[in-house]
């Protein structure tokens, strides 16, 4: 509902960011970091992500969160998400300490738009084992949606999480809330699905993403976004939506890159090599594709396909 509307706003409030050929990012989303028990989906996959935490990092990569990084309607107390995963902060620390580090909230973790949460839970915790208290994310901003311009051509890229719009997890994300962490959340480890989440309810995933398309061909720009967790980059001759997908599948996690002027997606998993052993591998799933391709105010939008 509104969805024009409301991801219209989002992206005349976006703080905006210059990249060019020199530019490197990383954008990841819905880790639904949790607390590590069996209801915590993002568990299996530490390992996997915290091997993608290296390896961006190393390469000097700007990360970005498109929402929902933490399980705040699962788990409101950010200090047990913390701990359950902190080896995981302290990799996302390194990002933030050398500027290289953006948060978008989303619909599980809207709380982060409230400064004084941010502030009470990021900005520093207390180290249990040297007992005192240390800097984690000290004066983080937190962000609705940013948008990534061409220093040259001056082509805009809309980053935003994607549930502004869908009734149950935006205007009515209070009941929602209250659904998963009184009732889902438990019925979902034996298998139980959530119908007001469009990662489970595959008519609500095509509506939404219809609403994106919609948008994205109304106003000519970009989008990259998660909420649904289903990865997506165009085919040629399609709308330029892609969807980074999520960082819970029981196979691995997904992500979008950008380097320098071109975008990809990849796929970061578990794989056996030939002698037996297990490795965490980055696979490039589709691209890298030139971004100038899908310039939409150069582009004879009409001729493309929805």
């Amino acid at each position: 509902m509104f969805t024009d509307q409301r991801l219209t706003g989002a992206f005349k409030k976006a703080k905006i960011e210059y990249f060019d050929e020199n530019s490197k990012y990383i954008f990841f989303s819905d880790s639904h970091r949790g607390d590590d028990s069996m209801s915590d989906e993002f568990a299996r996959n530490q390992i996997v992500f915290l091997r993608a935490l290296e390896y961006y990092n190393n390469n000097k990569y700007t990360y970005v969160e498109v929402g929902d990084g933490d399980e705040l309607w699962e788990y409101p107390d950010f200090k047990v998400i913390r701990l359950a995963h902190s080896d995981v902060f302290l990799g996302l620390k390194k990002f933030y300490d050398d500027n290289r580090m953006r948060i978008l909230y989303g619909n599980h973790n809207i709380y982060l738009k409230n400064k004084s949460f941010v502030k009470h839970n990021y900005f520093n915790y207390y180290d249990e084992y040297n007992q005192n208290k240390q800097e984690l994310f000290k004066d983080i901003l937190i962000y609705e949606a940013i948008v990534l311009k061409n220093k040259k051509t001056k082509q805009e890229i809309f980053i935003v999480h994607g549930h502004q719009g869908d009734l149950m997890n935006d205007q009515l994300w209070p009941v929602s809330m209250f659904m998963l962490r009184y009732f889902w959340r438990y019925l979902h480890v034996v298998g139980f699905q959530n119908p007001a989440s469009p990662a489970k309810n595959l008519y609500k995933r095509h509506k939404i993403e219809k609403a994106y398309k919609k948008w994205i061909r109304r106003h000519k720009r970009m989008l990259i976004c998660g909420h649904t967790h289903r990865p997506r980059f165009p085919k040629n001759g399609e709308l330029p939506y892609y969807n980074t997908g999520c960082s819970i599948h029981t196979k691995g996690i997904t992500g979008i890159e950008i380097i320098g002027n071109t975008i990809l997606m990849v796929d970061w998993r578990i794989r056996a090599d030939e002698q037996g052993g297990l490795n965490i591998v980055r696979t490039v799933m589709r691209g890298p594709e030139p971004i100038e391709k899908y310039n939409l105010q150069n582009y004879p939008y009409k001729s493309i396909k929805k």
